[in-house]
């Protein structure tokens, strides 16, 4: 079956395979089940995955990053511009992880779109709190000694990394290389994103057609923001507050 160009598998012989994933996880871009038919032709002893991608459906997301653990090539992770939301999920899966200079990752609580009366809101936020604890403990397991409580923390503050501070926070492994892909998403539905990431995103939206416009993302400046203080979640205070607020759509 044909793919489109955001999303590849190229089989470089016996013992190679890289694996390019330029888009939106879901929706009109990658699907899990399509990725997963694809890597089980993948053969290689060795995958090396690109990604450039502002997230997606997270379940979808999940669903790649399964499927990435249980393969048994060794998987080396490259994010060529952006893994923001379930893509910094997706990114995880990789024995190595190498941030391209100039790259970003960003992690943020699970989200979803629902209509309903207040049970229905509140059997949401449940189930969005159990979807973010299950992200959570995924970069916990990146990073021993870690708590799942300090990335949930950083999860509720829209946390963006550039490409040192994600290797500072343990959620990569090193920096090198040149990018090799441009941030051109929009990422309005996101609220922390640095003024170097928005100004580029809103560049190339009004200059689709200049390839050549901003060859490099620029480095990001900004500091991770501070963690909030560690303190026991509280279920009943998140269900009243979800209740009230504005549901947006899913990561």
């Amino acid at each position: 079956m044909d793919r489109p160009s955001w999303y590849e598998i190229k089989n470089l012989g016996g013992e190679e395979a890289d694996l390019f994933i330029f888009n939106e996880i879901g929706y009109g871009g990658v699907s899990a089940e399509a990725f997963m038919a694809d890597l089980r032709t993948v053969l290689a002893g060795k995958i090396n995955l690109h990604l450039n991608s502002p997230g997606g459906d997270v379940y979808q997301g999940i669903g790649i990053y399964t499927a990435l653990k249980g393969h048994p090539a060794y998987v080396t992770t490259y994010v060529d511009a952006l893994a923001a939301s379930i893509a910094s999920v997706i990114a995880m899966a990789g024995d190595k992880i190498i941030m391209a200079r100039h790259s970003s990752m960003m992690i943020h609580e699970a989200q979803h779109i629902v209509i309903g009366d207040a049970d229905d809101m509140r059997v949401m936020a449940v189930r969005l709190d159990t979807t973010s604890d299950q992200i959570a403990s995924i970069y916990q397991e990146r990073v021993p000694g870690s708590k799942a409580l300090t990335w949930r923390n950083r999860m509720k503050a829209e946390t963006w990394y550039t490409e040192k501070q994600a290797v500072a926070a343990g959620l990569a492994d090193e920096v090198g290389g040149k990018a090799t892909a441009q941030n051109s998403f929009d990422l309005s539905k996101y609220h922390n994103v640095p003024e170097a990431i928005s100004s580029e995103s809103e560049a190339r939206k009004h200059c689709p057609d200049s390839e050549d416009a901003l060859s490099e993302p620029p480095a990001i400046l900004e500091p991770d923001p501070p963690a909030p203080a560690e303190e026991p979640f509280d279920q009943a205070a998140a269900l009243r507050q979800a209740a009230s607020l504005k549901i947006t759509e899913v990561i």
